[in-house]
């Protein structure tokens, strides 16, 4: 019986170290100096390869002046606006040539003009922009002209209602663009990539305030 007893016991615990492990969550670190970062982290953009790099705090906030360390970096500022009062018609929505319902805007420094993307199941798709519209829109709402070039952009979501455009950071952008990306299936993209869309943006309004007499007029 004691022979029994302690085999059964040696097979439990086998059985215990054969079961699978949960894997042990990936500790998330600062891309300039390695200190571990939490989830909800800052972003910078790296001017010459246009990725995003995971920083702490003391790293994003060296590289929020341009120019700092070079030029390299720029820190994603956390600035949301509700756009409510911005002019853009459908018009110049379809002069803009965009194929989709959704499209985002920034000043890419390198090119010197602004670009436009719109998300696709490949990611992040560049759209020609032409240069005649773009200086109208621009015009027409000075709130334009506050966006921090690289770090900060439009976003337009053409509903059936009009359009709701938000002043947001960059990395806001690619965020869509990879959930979009993630659950898109066939032409349509599916419930579930829809459903995606309806809580960014449901996110989006809840995060965002409207902009300031200053910040939607700037002198």
């Amino acid at each position: 019986m004691t022979d029994s007893s302690g085999a059964s016991e040696a097979i439990g615990r086998l059985r215990e170290l054969l079961k699978p492990r949960p894997r042990a969550a990936v500790e998330e670190r600062c891309e300039l100096c390695g200190v571990p970062i939490p989830p909800e982290h800052r972003h910078l953009v790296n001017l010459e390869s246009r990725s995003l790099v995971c920083a702490c705090r003391p790293c994003g906030l060296l590289f929020t002046q341009r120019g700092a360390a070079g030029g390299k970096y720029r820190t994603v500022p956390e600035r949301y606006l509700f756009a409510r009062d911005l002019v853009l018609t459908e018009a110049q929505w379809e002069s803009l040539q965009i194929p989709v319902n959704i499209a985002f805007f920034f000043h890419n420094s390198s090119l010197g003009h602004s670009a436009a993307f719109y998300p696709s199941p490949a990611g992040a798709t560049e759209s020609l922009l032409p240069l005649g519209t773009w200086e109208e829109l621009t015009a027409t709402n000075p709130l334009l002209a506050s966006l921090e070039p690289d770090v900060e952009a439009l976003l337009v979501y053409k509903r059936s209602d009009g359009f709701e455009c938000y002043v947001v950071p960059i990395d806001a952008c690619y965020e869509l663009v990879g959930r979009i990306r993630l659950r898109w299936k066939g032409f349509q993209g599916g419930e579930e990539a829809w459903g995606e869309i309806d809580a960014f943006f449901a996110g989006l309004r809840g995060k965002s305030r409207e902009p300031s007499e200053g910040q939607r007029w700037p002198t």
